[in-house]
């Protein structure tokens, strides 16, 4: 009996290996993809010329969850995401098009479970639209550069707007103040 369960273990124990190692790699292989990412990201560039792509090239362009949250409307966890506890003295910027869009001056802790900031650096770089899911009206926001879903908008916000961008961190990247 005892010779079968070690048999029996052995293919557990390999298949546990080959998933830690693919785990790994994966996580490797998207580390490298936001320091590219990071890269690429410029104050400079606020062009609103729209960026269209059709959605087999978004879903290549993005991650699956940059994916699911830009293009598919969708919202990730409150307080399981990457900017909700981000303290750091940078900017952040849309994931798909790499517009900026806010910066860390104007992020503050909502209690929400996601990043909200009180203003975007820019008006014309964020549009309201009536988002009417989940049975209540009110202003989903999108990218005024690629129209990518980066959240919603709440008017209970703090001094001096009053307003919450309240923001799912895999819409947006973020780069570090120097």
């Amino acid at each position: 009996m005892k010779q079968y369960q070690q048999l029996l273990i052995l293919p557990v124990i390999a298949f546990g290996f080959m998933a830690c190692m693919k785990a790994n790699k994966s996580e490797k292989v998207i580390a490298a993809e936001t320091t590219i990412q990071q890269q690429e990201l410029s104050l400079n560039d606020t062009s609103l010329k729209k960026v269209v792509k059709t959605e087999a090239e978004w879903e290549k362009a993005l991650t699956e969850n940059q994916y699911y949250v830009l293009r598919k409307q969708g919202t990730e966890r409150p307080f399981q995401n990457e900017f909700n506890d981000n303290h750091k003295k940078g900017h952040y910027f849309c994931a798909a098009c790499k517009l900026p869009l806010f910066d860390s001056e104007t992020k503050f802790n909502s209690g929400t479970g996601w990043p909200s900031f009180y203003a975007p650096l820019n008006k014309n770089r964020v549009n309201e639209v009536v988002d009417k899911s989940l049975g209540m009206v009110r202003g989903e926001i999108v990218c005024a550069r690629c129209d990518g879903h980066l959240g919603h908008l709440f008017d209970d916000g703090p001094n001096p707007t009053g307003l919450r961008y309240c923001m799912n961190s895999a819409a947006l990247l973020f780069k570090e103040s120097k």
